[in-house]
């Protein structure tokens, strides 16, 4: 599977300009609110590329985007200004496929509250079309999907093992998220925290996305995932996270993704300048406040997997285990598959696995199984 050329283009044209709020009053697209208009402008920093376009990964079926031509909501009327946060609230609220229609230039939406999906409603698909960056302004996370959480509606009696919520975001961009200080199910997840249900990820880029800058299990400076429906992996396809030295996402583990028990099918990505800040590991070492794993990728828990083809993880720290992935399978039953990718530049960090530079792993017996991979400092 490939992301369609009508995508490729719609990103490479965005990859020229970006929007940023400009304050203009909120009108149409279902909601008002305060959330702000947008006007384009010039911005450099916006990646050249999405993902790895020449990554070698073969994506399965369930990591293709969804179709969206036939949208059941659209956010906008035609506008930059009728695109506001508020209406993207509402939209995901409702659920369904949501398409944007903020005019044809990319449009940056401010986000003043976050977006959370309603267990009771249908599958929810984001789709930016290549031209929409939601901005959490560095002070809201900025999407949230909990089927455990009462308050997003009950709907079964065993909420961390239900098939929907089914969440997809594809063709978008993700900036500024910022979950400090939420402390749900342990909080995390700077731009999107999931637990429960089924997710992926196509086509989409997070820059600049965090969460607490301390704790020892607190993780996912970009996503933070817990208890996918039937150990079902969390597909991450044609994906940017961090990007360029002043694009990474950050967090006390997991600078870019973060999981427990959950399994990772990461496919044809970019993982760079994540960061993992937090100090003292986990448990947290005495004296310390923990944290400080995983500099791009951060997998604890008991039987899962990490799965990696035609990615690039590079440039990511951590002050303590595993700069680029830290992957501690408590019962040694989890599993971990590297597949014509590129693990270059994460840096020695406190401790680590013999050689793999930039990996920590207690897994099974034989773990990771490596094709046709580079792995160096």
């Amino acid at each position: 599977m490939s992301v369609s050329e009508l995508h490729w283009s719609l990103f490479l044209r965005a990859s020229a300009l970006v929007v940023v709020s400009a304050g203009l009053a909120a009108c149409g697209g279902g909601g008002g609110g305060s959330s702000g208009g947008s006007v384009a402008t010039a911005d450099p920093q916006w990646p050249p590329t999405v993902g790895t376009p020449g990554g070698a990964g073969s994506v399965p079926a369930a990591g293709n985007p969804v179709d969206t031509s036939q949208p059941d909501r659209v956010v906008g009327t035609g506008t930059p200004a009728s695109c506001t946060g508020q209406a993207v609230v509402d939209a995901v609220a409702q659920g369904g496929k949501i398409r944007f229609n903020c005019g044809a230039s990319p449009v940056t939406i401010r986000m003043t509250s976050t977006a959370k999906v309603f267990n009771n409603r249908p599958d929810v698909t984001l789709d930016g079309q290549g031209l929409v960056t939601l901005d959490g302004g560095d002070q809201v996370r900025i999407l949230y999907q909990n089927t455990c959480d009462p308050a997003q509606v009950w709907t079964t009696p065993t909420c961390d093992n239900q098939e929907t919520p089914r969440l997809t975001v594809q063709n978008m961009r993700f900036v500024n998220g910022n979950s400090t200080g939420q402390t749900t199910d342990g909080g995390g997840g700077g731009a999107i925290f999931v637990r429960g249900g089924q997710f992926k990820i196509v086509n989409s880029v997070f820059s600049n996305n965090r969460c607490e800058a301390t704790g020892p299990d607190v993780g996912g400076g970009a996503v933070r995932v817990l208890a996918m429906y039937q150990n079902r992996p969390v597909y991450v396809v044609q994906s940017t996270f961090g990007g360029g030295p002043d694009l990474g996402n950050r967090c006390s583990n997991g600078g870019a993704l973060s999981a427990i028990g959950v399994s990772y099918s990461i496919y044809n990505s970019l993982l760079s300048y994540n960061v993992a800040l937090g100090n003292g590991a986990n448990p947290a070492r005495a004296g310390t406040p923990g944290g400080g794993s995983g500099g791009a990728i951060y997998n604890d828990g008991n039987t899962f997997t990490l799965s990696v083809y035609g990615t690039v993880v590079s440039d990511n720290t951590a002050s303590e285990g595993g700069s680029a992935v830290f992957f501690v399978s408590n019962d040694r039953t989890g599993s971990m598959t590297l597949t014509d990718s590129t693990f270059v530049r994460n840096p020695a960090s406190r401790f680590g696995t013999a050689g793999l530079p930039g990996f920590y792993v207690e897994a099974a017996p034989g773990q990771p199984i490596v094709t046709r991979t580079t792995i160096s400092n």
